[in-house]
Formats: structure tokens, sequence, C-alpha cells
């Protein structure tokens, strides 16, 4: 047995049903072992499209996903995603291989120290010297992908260590000494938010994306009916709580709903749950929650009063938490808060306007009507996706998988497709911009020869929308490469693939043509929505700013810049 061999027997101990990846020299001896695994191997068509695609695998079933590439370019055309799935707590193992250990350093033929490029996107990285080493090496590796806080885990493979004999043991012991995990949950911190709690008059309760790692869904329902508070979300907590409950607001911050960030202005406490207080909903920390008590739940200790001082804090899973919590906190009167809410919201609903040309919102809010929100979505980055977080409401966990910390233009299509193969009976639909479907369009190939039954819903207004919009309001409109003239005809470009493809250009036609594309499941089809060209997503806070000064609708004189990124 070598290497590689070795390799791919652990691979299908840890459970691994599929690798993404793309071929290349100093893989060779991997490919060669997987061809009498059981393991099945999805080849991409390019090597971003493969991270993508284990990113979504992962966030659908919450295994890790695993790829495969070659050394110097193919693992550097992975920096992408793992940064993605770094950012958002993604568990995935990237393997890669590299030239023979004595030409390491030395600028061999497709040398990169992707060891060292990789360091600041991953969870941990590896550089294996010793054949024997690799068995014990991938089992780390798993363990602390989806351990703790997860993330991505680089394994770089020297061609000679993966061609290499290998005489050791294919059921190692771990060597972790300095990896641990936090234990069972403090109950005295438990106890002081508990307290806090019981005293609150407006409590209003933050999910992020922990809660929907640990898969808290059910206890924080509990809670907040227990309590009667109101629910808000990040983007990437969009299934933690069912966003049709009468107590969830929606998303909260730079594009959320208005009566989620008026509460945010109003709420005596704010208990953060898996999320990090980040920019898009704090972009002005000594405007943030004035008054109010913060409290924080978090697994990873770093997150802990990085960006808002707390009153009180608890390290640990989220799902755990929770059910300690639940036990000592009493029903509160929030009558008058919920009123107050209630009116905000009758006063200030997501609305647009369904006169003057194709919609987006129209075409994303049917898309949820017709699938009667059953559906696991994905998107890009970009005014579709926040259209999209904003009107196809989202109940369940893993339900919802959208680039969140990284804002990777090119995500939604191939995680699509990962995320479709980790749940094969599930509905999946791609929300994706014309601008990011460009960027990794090539996995057309990919979902069509695997006969995938992915909805591709391209929302093409032939410009980079988002910018655009920032343009418009802040510099004058001066449009400055948001043109994307001489975009394709997306659905001869589908056909041209292989791929079912349906266009919808008058509002009357978007049920009908939806119905068609959802109804058809022989492989991929793609849907090619022609929408106004110069729309906006509203309300919006701005960038460096806080929920104070949230804009509504379209303003009627000049902004001032925002002092903030996008």
């Amino acid at each position: 047995m070598n290497g590689a061999e070795a390799l791919i027997k652990c691979l299908e101990k840890e459970g691994v049903e599929y690798i993404f990846g793309y071929s290349g020299g100093n893989v060779i001896p991997i490919f060669d072992a997987i061809y009498d695994s059981k393991i099945k191997l999805i080849l991409s068509r390019h090597e971003q499209g493969a991270s993508h695609m284990a990113d979504g695998y992962a966030r659908a079933c919450g295994k890790p996903g695993v790829v495969l590439v070659t050394s110097g370019p193919g693992a550097t055309n992975t920096i992408t995603g793992l940064f993605t799935a770094h950012m958002d707590s993604v568990p995935m193992i990237v393997i890669s291989g590299q030239t023979i250990t004595p030409l390491l350093g030395k600028d061999a033929f497709q040398e990169a120290d992707i060891f060292g490029i990789s360091m600041p996107c991953v969870k941990h990285s590896y550089l294996v010297r010793q054949t024997n080493d690799l068995p014990r090496v991938l089992k780390e590796a798993f363990h602390i992908a989806a351990t703790g806080r997860p993330g991505p885990v680089l394994i770089d493979i020297p061609k000679n260590i993966s061609a290499g004999p290998f005489e050791g043991s294919l059921d190692p012991e771990m060597d972790l000494p300095g990896y641990k995990i936090p234990g069972p949950v403090p109950k005295a911190d438990i106890l002081k938010m508990a307290d806090l709690i019981n005293r609150s008059e407006r409590p209003l309760l933050l999910v992020g994306h922990g809660a929907v790692i640990s898969r808290a869904g059910s206890v924080l329902r509990q809670l907040a009916e227990k309590l009667q508070a109101p629910v808000t979300n990040t983007l990437l907590g969009k299934g933690a709580f069912p966003e049709t409950h009468p107590l969830s607001l929606g998303m909260i911050g730079m594009h959320g709903t208005a009566y989620s960030n008026m509460a945010l202005t109003r709420c005596d406490l704010i208990l953060s749950i898996g999320s990090r207080w980040d920019d898009r909903i704090n972009g002005d920390n000594a405007q943030f929650c004035v008054g109010a008590k913060k409290l924080h739940i978090d697994i990873d200790p770093a997150e802990i009063n990085k960006i808002v001082r707390c009153d009180a804090v608890c390290i640990g899973d989220a799902r755990l938490a929770l059910e300690e919590l639940l036990k000592h906190v009493v029903p509160l009167n929030t009558k008058p808060w919920l009123r107050e809410i209630a009116a905000n919201r009758r006063k200030f609903p997501l609305k647009y306007k369904k006169q003057g040309g194709l919609k987006a919102q129209h075409v994303i809010e049917s898309a949820w009507e017709v699938t009667g929100g059953k559906a696991i979505v994905t998107t890009d980055v970009g005014q579709h996706q926040m259209w999209a977080a904003q009107f196809f409401l989202t109940d369940e966990c893993d339900t919802w998988l959208s680039s969140g910390g990284a804002g990777t233009m090119g995500f939604g299509f191939p995680a699509a497709i990962g995320a479709q193969l980790a749940k094969p009976g599930s509905r999946v639909i791609a929300i994706v911009g014309d601008g990011g479907f460009q960027m990794t369009l090539c996995e057309l190939s990919t979902a069509a020869i695997n006969k995938l039954p992915v909805k591709i819903l391209v929302i093409d207004n032939k410009f980079l929308g988002m910018v655009r919009q920032w343009q418009e309001l802040f510099f004058d409109n001066r449009l400055s490469g948001v043109d994307l003239e001489g975009n394709p005809d997306f659905v001869k470009l589908a056909e041209a693939y292989g791929v079912k493809a349906f266009r919808i250009r008058r509002a009357a036609d978007i049920r009908k043509v939806l119905a068609k594309a959802m109804a058809y499941n022989e492989g991929p089809c793609l849907i090619h929505a022609e929408v106004v060209k110069e729309d906006n997503v509203f309300p919006m806070v701005p960038a460096g700013r806080s929920a104070h000064h949230m804009i509504v609708e379209r303003p009627k004189t000049k902004m001032e810049k925002p002092t903030g990124g996008t």
C-alpha cells in the first residue's frame, strides 16, 4: 500500500461520500487511488468551483466537504474557497498536491507555498513530511474542522509522500496538545444572563450563524415563546428561527427590515446567540443599542468583547447554553413592546413596486410562493442576495447557504451543486446575479454531467447592482466599472451546455415559468430573469452608521459619503 491508498482508506473511514476536485501532476497517485474507491469523484471545471461545492455540501449536511487539487495554481485557486469557508465557519478539508520534498523551497515546477499562502484563511494547515503520518494528519484534520468553531483545514502532500510506501497504522492516535474545545456551559454565567433577562421589558434575541451550526432551532423557539421576545437574525442566521413565526422580525442590519432595525434602537436588552456583532449590523459601536444590556453566547472565546463590551457572556455551544438558560428565565410582560413592533411592521413593511418592468423582488418572492418556501437556497453576493434574504423566508436550519463574511461572488451556483449532492431529495435553488454567475458558470458542465436537478435563477440587471447603488447614492451617480454590457444570452449559454433553460421578461410570466422550472427534474435548469437595470435595495443603513441612520426608501437629496466599506 502506498500513501495515497492509505489516505483514501482513511477518507472512507471518515464517511466521505464525495471528493470535489481537479487533477494535476502532483496528485496523480491520489487520483489513481480514488479509481478503486467507493468515494465518488466530482470533477469540477475550476478549483474555485470545487471548493465552493465542498462548502455547500458541508453547510447543507454538516459534514466536512473534501477538496482535492494539484500543486501551484491548482492549490492557489482554492484560496477564495478557503477564505469563504473560514469567514463563515464551515468545515472543509482541502488536500493539495505538492512538489517532492527534496525540491521544496527551490522553485520547482508548479511549486507554491500553499501552507504559507493559506495560513490567514484556514483553521489549521499541514505539510506532510512522512508517508506514515498521513492517517494521523487526516484524523486530526477532520476533528479540527468539525469541532468547536468549525473551519477549513489544508493538507499539503508532496508527491513522493503520496506515492511512497505506507507501513503505519490506519487508526492512529491524534496528537493535538494545544487544541481545546469549550467544555460544559458555565452555570454561573447562565444565571447572570437569566437575571438580566428576567428584569427586561424590551428584550431582543439576535440569532447568528452559530445558532444554525449548533442546531439550536428547537430550544431557541422554546426560549423566544417563553419570554415572548422578538427574534431577529443576521444574514447567516436565517433559518435558526422560523422567519414565518409571529415573533420573527427577519433580518437585521444594513439591508434588514425596518422594524428589526427599529427594535435594535429601542430594546433594553439584546442577547446575541452565535453572532459576532459584525459591521453589517453594527456600523457604529458608540450608537449600537445605547443603554441596552448586551449579552453574548459564542463558542469562540476570541469573539467575546472583541467588538461589543458585554454585560454578561457565555463561552460554549449555543444549543447547550440555551437549554440551560431556558431553565432559569421566566415569562416576561412584553405586550407593550410587541405592540410597538407590530405598529412599526404595519408602517414600514418590506415593499416594492410591481409596475414599471420586471422586478427582482417580484421574481424572488414568487419563487418562495411557488415552492412554499420548501427549498435549499444558495446565493451569490450583491443586490439579489439581499432581496433573497428579505423575500425568500427561511424556516429551517441548513436551507440558506450564502457567503456572509467574505462576500464571495461566484459562490452560489457551485455551492448549490454541493448542496444537491448532500441532500439529493431536496429542491435546491441557486439565486445568482449576472456578475457572480459568470465567475463560475463553467460548472454548468459539472451539474449537467451529474444530472443534478439544481435550479439556477439568474437575476440579470446587466450591472454590478450593489456597487451601482452605492455610486448612485453616495458618488453623484458617477457609474464606473459597473456596467456589464456584453452579458451573454444566458438561455442560449445554458443550452450550449445541454442544460434546460427558461426566460422571464414580463411580470405576467413569472409564476408560470417558475412552476415549469420547479417541475423539471431531469437535470439542471436555468431561469434567466431579465429584470429592470436600475433598482435599489431598501431599507439601507449606510456603512459606518448605526440603525438610527436607516434609509427606508430612495432619498430625494444627495447623501453624505459613507465612512465604511461596501
